[in-house]
């Protein structure tokens, strides 16, 4: 199974679900020799409007750059090939933008369930990216 996969794009929110999507790209990562992508898309007020007003990085973008490098340096530690990326704006849109960028062979990304009508009115992140990529989405409940 070698080679099946050699990057892999991982979205995180810096919540209890990274772990969970963790544990299944980790063992993907080892079968396959694949390396990570860490993501996480800051998406507070500031990071909005990051770009466009060119803002200074705000205390939650600094404490989100933190966790990222904190995984990744773990995550090298264990034997990984990983690097982040700490982007701004609309989750859905800059996974697949970074996903682009990258040249991810798949995506993995937990999770959390059916929201109601938030899903059914704004969709949900995962349902956005798994329709917008021409590679596989792995999507794990968190």
């Amino acid at each position: 199974m070698t080679g099946l996969y050699r990057k892999i794009l991982v979205p995180l929110e810096n919540s209890r679900f990274d772990q969970v999507i963790l544990a299944h790209t980790k063992a993907l990562a080892r079968l396959t020799g694949a390396a990570l992508v860490l993501l996480h898309v800051a998406d507070g007020w500031v990071a909005r409007n990051f770009k466009r007003l060119k803002l200074a990085e705000s205390e939650e973008m600094k404490l989100d750059r933190e966790y990222l490098e904190t995984l990744t340096r773990d995550l090298v530690q264990d034997g990984f090939a990983v690097s982040y990326v700490l982007a701004v704006g609309e989750p859905a849109d800059e996974i697949i933008a970074v996903a682009k960028a990258e040249s991810v062979d798949l995506i993995a990304m937990a999770t959390h369930g059916h929201r109601w009508l938030a899903d059914f009115f704004l969709g949900s992140t995962a349902d956005k990216v798994r329709h917008c990529v021409e590679i596989p989405v792995l999507m794990v409940k968190g």
